[in-house]
């Protein structure tokens, strides 16, 4: 059955709507119906719609955060909202930025008007809709910490809410958006940036690379080039090869099982937290238990990143998700800990 459009004036619908290239993982799957939102005011009349509250709502941006184990039976709804409202003092940089931007031209436009804070973010696939909820973040840095407040539609209350700092709940890749699941709608996220900030260089070999581009007073721009450089070294391209990034969430184990752990695999990496726990690494134990460059069809582990669950070209969402799980039972026998997908797996 072909996907039918209809044009409703500030959103789209689509119906029996293909999603294989709405994920970054490009598997073939079909929503019920999907409904494209170029304004954030038609949301309430949007939602009133018999077709759209008999069934789940599932928000999506760019799909790089999910895997369709199945079909979705019933509405993905599709930011596509676009501007950046600037209040500026010459010290901080207050930014009101719509759902449907793409993250990584944000982050550059940040970089281009000379504000900080966000040069370890760039290259993140995703929209800015979509960063709160998951609280993405890469190399030392996570976005909650330059978000003021998150305004949304609230599926319960009927009605836009902003909800500030405190309020989002933000924790490791986590946040009171992704604890539940369907209630809120984003549809704008407020930043606090600075223009200047130390920046953040010790991780994941970025003063490194820095030395081998030869920069030794480096700005934000320079970092943000950096870090450019070691993902694409990395990383798989997701417009080369399907995946949606790091597909495992590195596990956070009590100190004194990570002293064990440590104790019997050396190499093992590892980070203490800020609340004395110990942060492992999801790579390392993938990688120690054999299994990186693994594959089963066309389903497989990346050989560059052992983070990153791979579709070769025609694997199904649920070949994938066979996969992902007999990952998390290798580690889980091998290690004893027990690993979490960061994206969200639908139809499982």
């Amino acid at each position: 059955m072909a996907a039918e459009r209809i044009d409703m004036g500030g959103y789209t619908l689509i119906e029996n709507a293909p999603l294989a290239r709405r994920n970054t993982l490009r598997v073939a799957a079909k929503a019920r119906l999907l409904a494209e939102i170029r304004d954030a005011s038609k949301l309430p009349e949007l939602l009133d719609f018999p077709a759209v509250k008999q069934g789940p709502l599932l928000v999506l941006g760019e799909g790089s955060n999910v895997l369709f184990a199945g079909d979705f039976d019933g509405t993905v709804l599709a930011m596509a909202t676009q501007g950046v409202q600037v209040e500026d003092d010459g010290r901080i940089v207050r930014l009101a930025v719509a759902a449907g931007e793409r993250w990584d031209d944000f982050v550059r436009w940040t970089l281009g008007q000379g504000i900080a804070g966000l040069e370890n973010l760039i290259l993140i696939p995703g929209t800015v809709g979509a960063a709160p909820i998951q609280n993405i973040g890469a190399y030392g840095t996570e976005v909650a910490e330059f978000i003021d407040s998150v305004e949304a539609w609230d599926t319960r209350e009927r009605q836009v809410v902003t909800l500030d700092h405190g309020a989002c709940a933000f924790g490791y890749r986590d946040s009171l958006f992704k604890r539940e699941p369907g209630r809120y709608v984003v549809t704008a996220v407020r930043f606090a940036l600075p223009r200047t900030r130390e920046l953040r260089l010790d991780y994941a070999g970025i003063r490194e690379e820095l030395a081998r581009m030869g920069v030794d007073k480096p700005a934000p721009f320079h970092v943000a080039e950096a870090i450019i450089h070691l993902r694409t070294r990395k990383l798989p391209d997701p417009a080369v090869i399907g995946n949606a990034g790091s597909f495992f969430k590195n596990p956070i184990v009590d100190a004194a099982t990570g002293e064990a752990l440590k104790r019997e695999h050396p190499e093992l990496v590892a980070w203490p937290t800020a609340d004395g726990r110990c942060k492992l690494s999801a790579a390392w134990l993938i990688e120690a238990a054999g299994l990186k460059g693994y594959r089963e069809g066309d389903a497989g582990i990346s050989s560059r990143h052992a983070l990153v669950l791979v579709n070769h070209g025609q694997a199904t969402g649920r070949e994938l998700w066979a996969l992902a799980s007999q990952v998390i039972a290798s580690v889980e026998a091998t290690f004893g800990v027990k690993l979490e997908p960061e994206p969200l797996v639908i139809g499982a």
